[in-house]
């Protein structure tokens, strides 16, 4: 007699368009042959859409828990502020007023994966952690976590903040090490947790699927005066500390047309900001905003720019050890990466070789000399994007990463409880 799927609950306190690791190990898992079941929040609307895009092709259930609206997000910003009271005056605080302090959702989260009983549960981001250790715990079953970022640097709130830092650390170095299995974003954050909490991560990669990648590879248009560079930058939200204006920065030393193209929900004053400061520059053509789009097409989207921008500077420990997953939608784009010089991109771009360039942010004449190297030189532009395109084709996709976290999940589940 066949025995019935086991249960898997993905937990994210954010947005499923908004997480596309949880997206991609929802997908593999139900591929294996999974009961899959996501609980998300929905607390920004616009966001409606993207979500719909994803939630609509899936072969997994989704529960979204409301949050958002204005009498909720007060209500939210209230219950905040009182868990962070009340656990600045406690030495030890419980795990639910540290959830409670770090994210209001979380409890809500918490509410709905519990509700229904699961084999395992894995959090994605900070506020799934105590979400999913409560539900396993109610349930006697397992759970665990998926370290995207080294939480304990991630914001530079969170790190000025001395209760989020005090509730972060209390939750981790309490509910990781019964995690049944734990998965990082990057070789550097897996040594970092090794460290800091004494726990051992296998290092699943921001890595995209095949399926996501143009029919084959895409030339570089030609480049003019008229025809500008494309450099393409995206994300959920456009903002200070994303390396935008280093990069505006570095095109005004440029002798190359150049143009940034920025997809992703922006807000009227930031929008003006970058086109005054790119003025002030002397920047011939000013950035471009395109509206968000469904995140299975960033690939696509991206494939007919010259170079990809993963420029982020460092404002925060985690931007040093973090592997964004801009840099593998560029390369599964099939073009190249300028990327800011932190010690995980210094670390992968000796992997990459041609596919990457790693500029010296602090000197903008400098990284201007190695932009306009690449898109000066057509035999090094098509070089550049050959090797994106094979690499991701070859060893940098979902195809081949999935493996690592298809055969932690089935480990989990073979062991006692």
């Amino acid at each position: 007699m066949n025995q019935p799927p086991k249960k898997i609950c993905l937990v994210t306190p954010g947005h499923v368009s908004s997480t596309p690791r949880l997206v991609k190990e929802a997908d593999a898992l139900a591929e294996a042959g999974y009961d899959v079941r996501v609980v998300a929040a929905r607390h920004y609307r616009p966001n409606d859409p993207l979500d719909a895009s994803v939630i609509d092709r899936a072969r997994w259930r989704c529960q979204r828990v409301e949050a958002s609206g204005r009498i909720r997000i007060r209500l939210w910003s209230i219950v905040r502020r009182l868990g962070q009271a009340a656990a600045s005056r406690i030495r030890e605080p419980g795990t639910r007023l540290c959830a409670m302090a770090q994210n209001p959702v979380s409890l809500r989260i918490l509410a709905a994966a519990a509700a229904e009983k699961s084999d395992l549960y894995v959090g994605h981001c900070l506020g799934a952690l105590p979400a999913v250790a409560l539900s396993a715990r109610r349930h006697g079953t397992q759970y665990g976590f998926d370290i995207e970022d080294y939480h304990d640097g991630e914001t530079t709130q969170a790190m000025g903040s001395p209760v989020l830092a005090k509730t972060a650390r209390l939750l981790q170095s309490r509910l990781l090490p019964g995690a049944r299995y734990l998965t990082a974003s990057s070789p550097l954050i897996a040594e970092e947790y090794a460290k800091v909490y004494g726990v051992r991560a296998e290092t699943v990669l921001n890595v995209f699927p095949r399926s996501e990648a143009p029919a084959g590879p895409v030339s570089a248009p030609p480049i003019s005066e008229d025809a500008p560079a494309v450099l393409y930058w995206f994300s959920q939200t456009a903002g200070g500390d994303r390396g935008l204006e280093e990069m505006l920065r570095v095109i005004s030393k440029m002798r190359t047309p150049a143009v940034m193209h920025l997809r992703s929900f922006v807000s009227e004053g930031y929008r003006a900001a970058l086109a005054r400061l790119a003025a002030d520059l002397g920047v011939r053509h000013p950035p471009c905003f395109l509206p968000p789009a469904n995140p299975q097409e960033m690939a696509r989207l991206a494939a007919g720019a010259h170079a990809g921008i993963c420029a982020e500077p460092l404002v925060v420990p985690n931007r040093d050890l973090c592997l964004a997953n801009k840099i593998f939608t560029y390369m599964i784009a099939g073009i190249p990466t300028l990327l800011a010089p932190t010690r995980a991109h210094f670390r992968l771009a000796s992997e990459l070789g041609s596919a990457v360039r790693v500029l010296p942010l602090a000197d903008p004449s400098r990284s201007a000399e190695i932009v306009d190297g690449l898109l000066r030189d057509p035999a090094e532009q098509s070089e550049a994007r050959a090797t994106a395109w094979r690499l991701a084709q070859t060893r940098y996709c979902w195809d081949v990463e999935k493996q690592v976290l298809l055969n932690s999940v089935a480990a989990a589940l073979q062991m006692p409880q």
